[in-house]
């Protein structure tokens, strides 16, 4: 998924973890910013028709809905449809609850006592009939996927709604637990309160969330419930669970050796070591029959808006409950006119029999090139920092490799949202050589960045190198923490590091043992627009006078739009110590003598920064 961000939480320790030895931790994130990107996005005015009452059958496996619901047959848009966060899933896409709303936020009334969370309702259906007409309703869920367990006091239920009554009334829950396959469950629509014009169902979680006693930045969200292939009709009997379905279960990856994203011209040049694996496939044959299915592939120059390539389809029979990965050979080489950039289509197909679901037999991928590394697939699951005792002047890298000496320009770091802006610490940039594919010396180190969630794309802030850096080879890129506060950074759960990730601490490198990949970018090639301090340019420009100041500080904006903001400083350490609405002047008198940041945010982004010193 495309997850600015975005993207959950641990249930957090309740005790105090700065008596903790210094480790590496992960933890759920605070918000999804790929859902508040669409959020933000999506049109609310409703289609036509879609209040009237939908006959039967309903079904749903999620596999044609892009981060929401299909609202053409649900009437909310709580859940997350995803492909990155379920364990063997049965078919691409799958509805997520969670504690995060529609907004990709934590519910406004989340609390550490039990609270309703997502809930995912189905438009008005059509059930006139009678017992006679054997009206089920089934569906499979999993509890806790690749993320957060359900506690055992947290619940996913399944209500009907009666139309006469006005009433929901539960008729299903399962308890939390720790992980298990799909499983489906059926349910007979029997009673005369629910069989008539006008049902409703709907499945909601209810979830606590444990908070952090020594670090507000490691609170969010928790425990995960997946729903797949919703199934309503009549005619139906108590066994009738068997999914006659094949499907693709895995998205499609890049076919680059180590690398999801890469720099254009290092590719053209270097392209026989750099391509990797065919095109991979994973599939499943949900049906209890063996099932004759034929894979093929094409490639689709986006820039070119040609086919370049195409693999015929090849059959097979496949078992009856059995799933396959299918390495189709792949040679073709990437060719394309763009100098500095090319984007390419890799999308995969099943041909299966004419009574089987079309929706999930079709998949794509998008092979881009351009100017940095990218080792992660876009998609925040988790955040990942160092914290505890003694993780002052830790640090975590990830190598990479130039294929061609090359510039190092900026470092590209997702960092996730924290609550109350508490990760927002300052941090040092750092390039390290490699010794034996280890962290050698440091040959670069940039002081002062602060952390910052970012607004482009995927929740990415790009800190520009104050110099350039001659990279060639293998070479380590990260940071250095200032601070024992964790620092909430991206970690993508889909993309094993593979002993490419790294922490010091104690004066000790070790190699992570968090399964995932730290969202770093390096850039590299012609020369950024620096924009100092190592932070991306806001487009708009502060005066702040007197600088060193000992009591007033004037702050001027050349952009008015920015005067309804808020202020926010910090100090060196990352620390905040002043928030407030924008106001041409700041009382500064009892700040303690030293440098400090000033920031305007505007609904949590920052917008306009500067640096001043406090005299004594």
């Amino acid at each position: 998924m495309i997850k600015r961000t975005a993207a959950f939480i641990l249930i957090i320790i309740a005790t105090g973890l700065f008596n903790l030895r210094a480790q590496e931790v992960l933890r759920g994130l605070q918000s999804a910013r790929d859902i508040a990107d669409h959020y933000s996005q999506k049109s609310f005015l409703k289609s036509k028709g879609l209040n009237d009452t939908l006959e039967l059958p309903f079904f749903d496996d999620f596999s044609f809905s892009n981060i929401y619901p299909h609202d053409s047959l649900w009437a909310d848009d709580y859940v997350y449809i995803n492909n990155t966060y379920a364990f063997e899933q049965l078919s691409m896409g799958v509805a997520t609850f969670d504690a995060l709303d529609n907004r990709g936020l934590l519910y406004d009334h989340a609390s550490t006592l039990l609270f309703e969370a997502d809930h995912l309702t189905s438009r008005p259906l059509n059930l006139e009939g009678s017992a006679a007409d054997n009206f089920y309703l089934s569906f499979f869920y999993q509890p806790q996927g690749l993320i957060d367990a359900p506690s055992r006091d947290d619940s996913l239920s399944l209500q009907f709604w009666s139309v006469n009554d006005e009433t929901w009334y539960s008729v299903w829950k399962a308890e939390g637990t720790e992980v298990h396959p799909f499983r489906p469950v059926i349910i007979h629509v029997d009673d005369d309160r629910f069989t008539s014009k006008g049902f409703r169902f709907r499945f909601i979680n209810y979830a606590t969330l444990a908070e952090s006693q020594s670090d507000i930045a490691m609170s969010g969200n928790a425990d995960f419930w997946h729903i797949d292939y919703v199934y309503l009709n009549r005619n139906r009997n108590q066994a009738d669970t068997i999914l006659h379905d094949v499907a693709f279960t895995s998205p499609l990856r890049s076919v680059l050796n180590n690398y999801e994203a890469m720099p254009w011209n290092q590719f053209r040049e270097w392209y026989v070591s750099i391509m990797g694996p065919p095109v991979s496939m994973s599939y499943a044959n949900n049906d209890n029959i063996v099932r004759n299915i034929s894979r093929s592939f094409k490639i689709n120059d986006l820039v070119e808006g040609t086919e370049v390539h195409a693999f015929p389809p090849l059959a097979r029979n496949i078992d009856p409950g059995s799933r396959e990965v299918y390495n189709a050979p792949l040679s073709y080489v990437f060719n394309s006119p763009g100098e500095d950039s090319a984007v390419f289509e890799i999308k995969a197909s099943l041909i299966t029999d004419v009574f089987d679901n079309k929706q999930n037999d079709t998949i794509s991928y998008m092979q881009v090139f351009k100017n940095y590394f990218a080792v992660d697939d876009g998609s925040s699951e988790l955040g990942y920092g160092i914290n505890g005792g003694g993780s002052n002047n830790a640090m975590a890298v990830y190598r990479y490799r130039s294929f061609s000496p090359d510039t190092l320009r900026a470092i590209q770091i997702c960092f996730n949202d924290s609550y109350q802006n508490a990760n927002q610490r300052l941090f040092d940039l750092v390039i390290l050589s490699s010794d034996n594919q280890v962290p050698g010396d440091i040959i670069y180190e940039q002081e002062e960045a602060l952390v910052d969630p970012g607004s482009e794309i995927n929740g990415f802030t790009t800190y520009y190198l104050d110099d350039p850096v001659f990279v060639d080879g293998e070479f380590f890129a990260g940071w250095r923490q200032r601070s024992e506060t964790w620092l909430n950074a991206g970690f993508d759960i889909n993309t094993p590091h593979n002993g490419r990730q790294y922490y010091y601490l104690g004066g000790v490198w070790r190699e992570s043992s968090k399964n995932g990949s730290l969202m770093i970018r390096p850039v590299v090639g012609k020369a950024l627009v620096s924009t100092g301090i190592g932070l991306p340019d806001t487009g708009h420009n502060l005066i702040i006078w007197p600088n060193p100041a000992s009591d007033i500080l004037n702050i001027k904006a050349e952009n008015t739009s920015l005067y309804n903001t808020q202020t926010e400083i910090y100090d060196l350490n990352g620390r905040i110590i002043y928030r407030k609405e924008f106001n041409e002047q700041v009382d500064v008198a009892g700040f303690a003598p030293g440098i400090y940041y000033l920031l305007l945010k505007d609904k949590g982004l920052v917008v306009a920064r500067d640096k001043f010193i406090k005299n004594r």
